[in-house]
């Protein structure tokens, strides 16, 4: 987890690539916001992986959230909850991002694996002092990524671990024989895994060693050399288990470390992470409260939101020096909001409920790496259940879904399609000191065939008409989804579940060519056009 200092920086004016805002001060309710979709020069994919979840052994992440016990009253397939499981894959989770976080630099992975009962039990050191069971290890972790059929993205401990331990839990997990093959066997699971995404330490600068960017990326050098899997297969046709090598990359705009992780150790490497919090009201630590806020803290949360844009494209463009073709790819591997916690929650278990503003931050960042998905191929919104700016809140038997699953519900069809550039022209949405563009968007065409358009409105107050021309489309049909609701703190709660919820939207007519969308306040509306 990161501890970073909010910015006070200016919202510089958006490029034209796949989300364009050229803002005036002109008030938003007398200035409609245009814009153009150029269908007939396609973009990049919008990799599916840049709706990876991030499952840290955190307050009640993972025990609790996830994880309840084959023999819990609550309703589970090997101790993971049916409902949060069920969740996640409505949600179509592609990765998930595990032990950590902080957690991962101290986590040593042969406490977590055999009979649990013999499992050592420890102190988690990072998060509430609390006793960590290890009742959930290599093989659990696994059968979460079978249920919810996501792929692996396992975060080594650089922190206090050592190369051997890493390549000896790397072998553990992908060899197809062998002694540690034989020992994986023992424990239950004969055939290797599969492990996508493997995350050479965490936040090196921080909780994962407190490193100066040259020793770090020496570091990262020599720990990447003895992480590998084995050779592939050639007389039987076999393909290789390849794994993609994630370093520890940058605290917000801290660019001399992206800089000197590019220099040294990208030829070890397949990507780089990124991580950046939004922390609303002064920034660290957390003071903006989660729930009661008004339009200023509203608006200043969104603002933060934006300057996910900036940080991209500065960090893209030191990585284009050392890597023109863009063999790496930018792993925004965490980021959210991150507010104060809820009243009577455990000190350091960093729950905090998720309001109409969080699907708006939500909205904006899925757009902003639309934008950048040459670079950007894989982000991790932190966290997936209970903490941070959640998918998914339970408590014991109960469960809800918060705004921002919504959003990622409603953004499904951007997994895996092509990314349509998007020139936006918008007022802007100012509030006291803080101004921001009034309308958010990106646009793709989808696996099915449809070009799919996201727009979002963050006045908390005011109506925004959007005319849109589309270059190289059909006329079709045009139906849509919003997310909207009654106030800008609305949120969903155990007694009432379905506040913010989807609903079908009419605010849409196409004729020909153009389209024109009347997007409510504080609005998300996700169309489909065919």
């Amino acid at each position: 987890m990161i501890k970073a200092l909010r910015t006070t920086a200016a919202l510089l004016l958006l490029g034209a690539s796949t989300l364009a805002a050229t803002a005036s001060q002109a008030d938003t309710a007398n200035t409609p916001t245009t814009a153009t979709i150029h269908a007939d020069t396609p973009g990049p994919v919008y990799d599916k992986d840049i709706f990876t979840q991030f499952a840290e052994h955190l307050g009640e992440g993972i025990y609790g959230g996830l994880w309840v016990g084959k023999d819990s009253a609550i309703p589970n397939t090997n101790g993971f909850r049916n409902d949060v499981v069920g969740a996640l894959r409505d949600l179509s989770v592609p990765v998930i991002r595990w032990p950590g976080g902080c957690f991962a630099d101290e986590y040593h992975w042969r406490e977590g694996i055999g009979d649990p009962k013999n499992r050592p039990v420890k102190v988690n050191t990072h998060w509430g002092g609390v006793t960590e069971p290890n009742a959930v290890g290599t093989h659990e972790f696994f059968e979460l990524i079978r249920q919810v059929g996501a792929e692996a993205y396992v975060a080594g401990n650089v922190g206090d671990g050592s190369p051997r331990e890493m390549a000896e839990w790397v072998e553990y997990m992908t060899a197809p024989a062998g002694s540690l093959a034989d020992e994986r066997a023992a424990n239950g699971h004969k055939e290797p895994w599969h492990v996508k995404y493997f995350g050479i330490g965490n936040e090196l600068w921080g909780c994962g060693g407190q490193m100066r960017a040259e020793y770090a990326a020496d570091v990262t050098r020599r720990y990447s050399t003895f992480v590998k899997t084995p050779a592939p297969d050639l007389m039987n046709g076999k393909v290789d288990n390849k794994l993609l090598k994630v370093a520890a990359g940058a605290n917000v705009e801290d660019y001399n470390w992206t800089e000197t992780m590019m220099r040294i150790a990208a030829p070890t490497l397949d990507g780089l992470s990124l991580h950046y919090y939004v922390h609303p009201a002064g920034g660290w630590p957390p003071r903006a409260e989660p729930v009661n806020f008004d339009e200023s803290g509203w608006a200043d949360a969104l603002h933060e939101a934006w300057r996910m844009d900036e940080l991209i494209t500065k960090h893209s463009a030191i990585m284009d020096k050392y890597d023109p073709k863009k063999r790496m790819f930018l792993a925004v591997d965490e980021w959210g909001a991150w507010y104060k916690q809820d009243p009577g929650t455990h000190p350091g278990f960093l729950r905090q409920q998720n309001t109409m503003r969080d699907a708006l931050i939500a909205a904006i960042n899925l757009d902003i790496f639309a934008k950048h998905a040459d670079r950007v191929r894989l982000t991790a919104i932190a966290q997936m259940v209970n903490v941070l700016q959640a998918m998914i809140l339970t408590q014991d038997d109960k469960m809800v879904l918060t705004p921002t699953y919504w959003v990622f519900h409603m953004y499904k069809p951007w997994q895996d399609a092509t990314v349509l550039p998007i020139d936006i022209k918008t007022p802007t949405y100012t509030v006291g000191k803080y101004t921001l563009p009034a309308v958010s968007g990106s646009a793709v065409k989808g696996k099915d065939g449809k070009i799919h358009v996201s727009l979002s409105n963050a006045d908390a107050t005011k109506a925004n008409t959007v005319t849109i021309t589309l270059d190289g489309a059909k006329e079709g049909k045009v139906s849509g989804t919003i997310l909207t609701a009654p106030a800008i703190n609305s949120h969903n709660t155990f007694a009432a579940p379905n506040v913010v919820k989807p609903a079908a939207f009419n605010g849409a007519k196409l004729k020909g060519s153009t389209l024109t969308v009347t997007l409510p306040a504080k609005s998300v509306v996700v169309l489909d056009l065919q």
